[in-house]
């Protein structure tokens, strides 16, 4: 043992003689620490200490924990969900192709016999048809990202075997289970009635939410009650095919080649998957490219972002593409790279990217371009992800954001969510 090890130990002993016994639950906890997730986004490391502390009663951290728990609560008497439950199935034909619709497109005509959709479909940018939400796979696979990750991270917080069995009813069906599971493609994302059978645009309704699953599952992995060795052989073979058609696909080229929120999300999403099925050299090329190729010509030398402004979810759509940047960023931490400290030829960096949108986050001024529906709170994760990479203004921003409904778990699950979510 080294002298720095041993004199931790030593130090560590002292306190613990110093401060009096140690309960028996808690000496208990200690020396079976909970084991480290691999996780892609999140740090494992983090979710680790976060987990000790709540075992030795930290205060601050019992409120999030309720948050958690109540969110994780609700999920389990729903679902699980399958793509094989939509009434029409993709194009095609094969009930096991994910479907959706695109969110903003509506119909031109009142419905006939002759024309049942109202062709032709016309663009209203920012708002959402409601037909998208019947019919389609869109809602169902949200519940599936967002309830397996509740799920399991309630699983690895309070060691409740509840949440994991949940989790993995919703994990294998949805995925796994031969009559229910989706194929590992989105050939059918986003399609636009009467115009096209799926859009390359529509790999967004996986690659802004989907990194939460690879998240879960690295929590499950660590021995979660009735999560299988087959389960995660099965869920690592899903991974890697869905990561094949991205990289190989006609749709995946062009949504990476896309140089707005869509391509950001391509990346982190790409970079995600590489590194949870094994692939470090592509995660660490993907995030290093997406210096020169998404930061530097996406956000301006003010911290600003054109592309997304000139939405009428223009608050919605910087905080959105943020969070695919924060995201990213904490992939490259995995693998070496510091995608906080670039800077751009005219300056750009998310530093200050996410300084442009502190005085709105904060209350201190009002947002000054187009939106539809303002929260301020849909900042608080990506200023939060700032503060934690170093960011003196961020840093003093977070005691004065909105709190999000439901409560923040940053300290819980930090990395960032869209928390105005507009996908239904």
């Amino acid at each position: 043992m080294s002298a720095r090890p041993r004199l931790g130990v030593l130090l560590a002993a002292l306190i613990a003689l110093t401060a009096g016994a140690v309960p028996a639950a808690s000496a208990q906890a200690a020396h079976s620490a909970p084991k480290v997730p691999h996780t892609a986004v999140l740090d494992g490391t983090l979710l680790q200490q976060a987990k000790i502390r709540l075992d030795h009663g930290d205060r601050q951290l019992r409120r999030a924990a309720r948050a958690l728990t109540d969110r994780a609560d609700a999920w389990l008497d729903q679902g699980p969900w399958t793509v094989v439950d939509k009434p029409k199935p993709a194009p095609g034909g094969d009930v096991h192709e994910y479907l959706s619709q695109a969110p903003y497109w509506w119909p031109s005509q009142p419905p006939t016999a002759d024309n049942p959709w109202g062709c032709p479909y016309v663009q209203r940018d920012g708002q959402r048809n409601p037909e998208v939400d019947t019919g389609t796979d869109r809602q169902d696979v949200e519940k599936v990202f967002d309830s397996a990750y509740d799920l399991s991270l309630a699983w690895y917080y309070t060691g409740e075997k509840r949440y994991a069995v949940k989790a993995g009813q919703i994990l294998r069906t949805w995925f796994l289970a031969p009559a229910t599971r989706m194929n590992p493609n989105l050939d059918h994302a986003q399609f636009i009635p009467c115009k096209y059978d799926g859009r390359a645009i529509g790999i967004i309704d996986f690659s802004q939410s989907y990194t939460s699953v690879l998240d879960a599952l690295a929590v499950l992995n660590t021995g979660a009650a009735g999560w299988t060795r087959a389960d995660r052989s099965g869920m690592a073979k899903w991974n890697s095919d869905f990561l094949g058609w991205l990289r190989a696909s006609d749709f995946g080229r062009q949504e990476g080649a896309a140089a707005n929120n869509h391509g950001t999300f391509y990346d982190m999403q790409l970079a995600a998957l590489a590194y949870a099925t094994g692939d470090e050299d592509l995660a660490r090329r993907t995030v290093l490219d997406a210096r020169g190729k998404r930061i530097a010509p996406q956000i301006a030398a003010d911290g600003s972002q054109p592309q997304e402004l000139a939405r009428t979810r223009s608050w919605h759509y910087s905080t959105f593409d943020l969070v695919a940047y924060t995201r990213l960023a904490a992939v490259g931490r995995h693998v070496g790279v510091n995608l906080w400290k670039y800077h751009g030829p005219d300056g750009q960096s998310l530093f200050s990217a996410v300084d442009y949108l502190l005085p709105a986050a904060t209350g201190a001024a009002a947002w000054p371009h187009p939106e539809l529906e303002f929260h301020r709170y849909a900042a608080s994760d990506v200023v939060h992800a700032a503060a934690d990479a170093g960011d003196t203004r961020a840093r003093r921003a977070v005691p004065l954001l909105e709190e999000p409904p439901g409560g923040d778990l940053w300290a819980l699950r930090p990395a960032a969510e869209q928390l105005d979510s507009i996908a239904g």
